[in-house]
């Protein structure tokens, strides 16, 4: 038997959207999506290492949109909102008590991470009240440009946005089949038998998914698509700007 709760059916109807219809969202529904994250948030030792900026402006979210890659939900949604790495406030209270920062990649690590979970918080709040959102990795393209449309100091970078809105329900997409738990979940240690044949599996399960959306996909459909994906580096540019922003990765 499964168990449920109110925020595990929440979390069961899960898809992505980004197709939005053009209804309000808010202020007072973004406050309340981001104070329940905020109090609902795991934080490293207390560090609160992160920061989210929330942009309606059109001209900054298209800016933002093209950023992303050409991602045009980000240009289009009502609300669009930058979860940040932040280390400028653990800088100051090492400053008041005349302690110098010993910046590693264990600082750097517990500042996304932080970010990281403020940012599923906010997505599990705004599906809680209907809201659909997309997280968008595609900021990292240009995370100089994108610290320059946000305003972001030194110490601080965006580890990726979120866009949320009403969804638009005529074009609400199927949920897409997740791998097999076995393939994720591990008891007591992690199982290293080989998994080939389950992702085979998977493959076939999503390859079905697409073709019951008329899409295109290679039959491989999990495997091939990540292979083709990962044969090049991905943005080899990702270190030295992170580093430029002030955070260590040593």
């Amino acid at each position: 038997m499964t168990l449920s709760t109110t925020v595990t059916d929440v979390q069961q109807e899960h898809v992505t959207i980004r197709k939005f219809n053009d209804r309000p969202v808010s202020d007072e529904m973004v406050t309340s999506i981001l104070e329940a994250a905020r109090r609902g948030s795991p934080t490293s030792s207390n560090w609160q290492a992160y920061s989210v900026v929330v942009v309606r402006n059109p001209q900054i979210k298209q800016q933002l949109a093209v950023v992303a890659g050409g991602q045009k939900h980000v240009e289009t949604c009502q609300v669009f909102l930058a979860f940040c790495a932040d280390i400028r406030r653990i800088q100051t209270a090492c400053d008041m008590h005349e302690v110098e920062l010993q910046q590693t990649l264990e600082s750097t690590l517990v500042a996304t991470i932080d970010a990281a979970l403020m940012g599923m918080s906010v997505n599990t709040a705004a599906e809680s009240f209907g809201l659909g959102a997309v997280m968008i990795g595609g900021i990292r393209n240009d995370i100089e440009k994108a610290a320059e449309l946000l305003g972001l100091p030194k110490g601080v970078y965006c580890v990726y946005g979120m866009c949320i809105s009403w969804p638009d329900e005529s074009q609400r997409p199927p949920q897409k089949p997740r791998m097999q738990p076995e393939l994720i979940i591990h008891y007591e240690q992690y199982d290293a038998a080989d998994v080939t044949a389950k992702i085979e599996a998977y493959d076939a399960d999503l390859a079905s998914h697409y073709d019951t959306l008329d899409r295109n996909q290679h039959t491989a459909a999990w495997s091939g698509t990540i292979a083709r994906h990962l044969k090049s580096p991905k943005r080899p540019h990702l270190r030295k700007a992170i580093e430029n922003r002030g955070f260590s990765l040593d």
